[in-house]
């Protein structure tokens, strides 16, 4: 018969419906069995495309003797990390204070209140090198819960004071001076790695949000080190296997230095964060090979990852058919009866062998450039180039006759607003309609199926929202509003923005701490409210909410946003310049934020080719510090609700652009040329 979680709409809770455990969700049921038994809680906590969470469940979740030990000595739980991801940073934080390491499947015993007491990650099902069985760690765990009580207590106190203590930075007031700015850099150089790119050794994290800080500096400096880190990085994981060089879209992250051989989950957020770092890219260096991994990733997106409503959905698994990355790979004889005499070409190209670069077959890579190659076949790089193309369509429908790997369809709301960024950024910066067309579609769907009552929900699947909208939820959501907004002009999305960010400041941001909690101060009780203040995966939710209420203050001439803004860097400061690998969503706050940021005000058709001129130089270019806000002549609506463009108007009938920094404005200009030079772009 199926458990409890048979009645959940999470693809990874349903996963585990037909587990002999007797899982319930996480919920007041299932606590208040275990006050009332007197017994201890068993947690675990995966998401549905982690290759090791099937593993331990296939291995002890499926085992009739081992759901027996379960079900006999505590009260199980299963949480889908990615539906609560506080209960996942609250037990992670607890698991490697205890172990000194974390991951996911998260394994972690409780006492009936849900004090933490003992954990780690994935178990074996019997003794295996230095990790003890499953079986014997339950009955361990149960026995000195029976036996050694007041010590596991005393115990998970301590555990949870110290949890409390790393829910928060130390308190600082560091000045906010661009010395902390350098300071990052430098203190990010020893990391990287010359020879590949990236940071640190294997297992390698992409790391966007430290990348997109590096552009910036470039830009702001003219620091070539940092452009070369990032350009480096870029490069070595678009000709990496961590590519999918045949459909597009990144995998997880390489489990070796080179970016080779990937961890095969695919994640929204990674694309979504990807996409808009190799836009940038592309706009700050002009460099087509940017621009079309972008192009490939959206359209990745676009085929695989779009729900008809408009929705993204988050993950795709790493397995296929019990293997995990079989649905990625090609043998020789593979490629040779898909491609035909296109195939020595591919091979060489995609450094294809016969012994294979993973398991006996191959992970297709880029392992020399394309001159190198033509050159030694004794084609033309454009022949190349051409048979490549063939191949990646070819491949792709030989490819889609496979089983494919399994798709979590849930929406969740932080990660579609990072996608809704991307997509939003990239209509402008690109000129393409098709990315604007999809984000509106998108934030038309998530407003109309993931709020309630003014307040956004966690997620979204089979007709369901539910789960009330963390820190991230509505910082990154606001941030996407606030892109699309340039990306249309209608002042639609500016306003669901704001009050998206006024709602976040509401719930979420406390004067006691000057900075946010990741959950409302209306949620429910948990072992300690939980602060998000470092990057991981994504972006910390404080560190976007800096990002949303410094466009807004720059849009409104609202100084309230400032000051909040200003607390939460002041307190940071310290951390953002010693960890940067850990900071780099709020550094790129911090970088817009002394950096004077160009406020522009438009008045013009936007459609218009007068208008459409003066928004190819603010678009032509990578110009990250900057807000844009457009009135159409004769509009009231806009100048109400975006206080910048008020009192602007059109000169001589022309389209004109108004440029403010640091309290003061040039004079108003209906010229490209001139509006180049007031945003630095050209020479005076």
């Amino acid at each position: 018969m199926p458990n409890r979680l048979a009645n959940e709409s999470s693809p990874y809770l349903l996963q585990h419906k037909d587990n002999p455990v007797d899982w319930y969700p996480w919920g007041e049921e299932a606590l208040a069995r275990a006050r009332s038994e007197d017994k201890p809680i068993l947690l675990s906590i995966g998401y549905s495309a982690c290759h090791w969470c099937h593993v331990m469940a296939h291995e002890s979740f499926e085992n009739p003797e081992i759901a027996r030990l379960m079900n006999e000595l505590f009260v199980n739980i299963k949480v889908d990390r990615e539906e609560r991801p506080d209960l996942d940073h609250l037990y992670m934080t607890a698991v490697q204070l205890m172990t000194r390491q974390g991951g996911w499947p998260l394994t972690v015993f409780l006492l009936p209140d849900g004090t933490p007491f003992y954990g780690g990650t994935y178990f074996p099902p019997e003794d295996r090198g230095q990790l003890p069985g499953f079986p014997r760690v339950l009955q361990a765990v149960a026995e000195a819960y029976r036996t050694r009580r007041a010590e596991l207590a005393e115990q998970g106190t301590r555990l949870r004071e110290a949890v409390q203590q790393l829910m928060g930075p130390p308190p600082a007031e560091a000045a906010l001076d661009p010395a902390v700015l350098d300071t990052a850099v430098r203190n990010l150089a020893p990391q990287f790695d010359p020879a590949f790119g990236g940071f640190g050794g294997a297992p390698k994290f992409p790391q966007p949000m430290v990348l997109e800080f590096l552009l910036r500096r470039w830009l702001a400096t003219g620091d070539e080190q940092a452009l070369h880190m990032v350009e480096s990085t870029l490069e070595h994981m678009a000709n990496g296997g961590i590519y999918d060089q045949v459909g597009g879209g990144f995998h997880r992250y390489a489990v070796d230095r080179y970016w080779l051989v990937p961890h095969f989950e695919k994640m929204l957020y990674d694309n979504a964060q990807l996409s808009r770092l190799y836009v940038h890219a592309y706009a700050a260096t002009g460099k087509p090979g940017y621009r079309r991994i972008a192009e490939e990733i959206y359209t990745y997106v676009q085929r695989e990852m779009t729900a008809p409503g408009g929705g993204f959905y988050a993950t795709q698994d790493a397995d296929s058919e019990g293997e995990e990355g079989k649905f990625y790979l090609w043998t020789p004889a593979e490629l040779r009866a898909v491609l035909g005499d296109d195939a020595p070409l591919v091979e060489r190209y995609w450094g294809v062998t016969e012994q294979g670069n993973f398991e006996g077959k191959n992970i297709l890579h880029v392992p020399r450039p394309a001159e190198n190659v033509a050159r030694e076949l004794g084609v033309s790089v454009e022949e190349l180039d051409a048979a490549i193309e063939r191949a990646m369509e070819q491949l792709y429908a030989a490819r889609a006759q496979r089983v494919w790997p399994g798709r979590d369809e849930k929406i969740l709301t932080a990660w579609n607003g990072l996608m809704l960024r991307s997509l939003a950024e990239a209509a402008r910066l690109l000129d393409e309609p098709l990315y604007r067309d999809l984000a509106v579609r998108n934030a038309e769907f998530v407003l109309g199926h993931l709020r309630r009552d003014g307040r956004l929900l966690r997620s979204y699947k089979d007709g369901q929202a539910r789960l009330p909208g963390y820190l991230e939820d509505y910082a990154c959501y606001a941030a996407g509003l606030l892109a699309l907004y340039e990306a249309t002009f209608d002042p639609r999305w500016f306003v669901e923005a704001r009050q998206l960010a006024d709602t976040l400041l509401d719930l979420f941001w406390d004067d006691g701490i000057g900075g946010f909690y990741s959950t409302p101060r209306d949620h429910e009780a948990l072992l300690v409210r939980p602060r998000d203040y470092q990057d991981n995966a994504t972006p910390a939710g404080s560190s976007v909410a800096v990002q949303v209420l410094l466009q807004l203050a720059l849009l409104t001439g609202e100084q309230h946003y400032t000051a909040r803004v200003e607390r939460v860097l002041r307190s940071m400061a310290p951390h953002m310049a010693q960890y940067p690998l850990a900071f780099g969503e709020i550094l790129c706050a911090l970088d817009f934020h002394l950096s004077g940021p160009r406020e522009i005000a438009l008045v013009g058709e936007p459609e218009g080719a007068d208008t459409v001129e003066l928004l190819d130089v603010i678009y032509g270019t990578y110009l990250p510090n900057k807000v844009v806000a457009l009135r159409r002549p004769g509009d009231e609506a806009a100048p109400t609700a975006i206080a910048l463009l008020r009192d602007r108007e059109a000169l001589g009938g022309r389209a004109t652009a108004y440029v403010c920094r640091h309290f003061t404005c040039d004079v108003p200009t209906t010229e490209p040329a001139v509006l180049a030079r007031q945003l630095g772009l050209a020479e005076e």
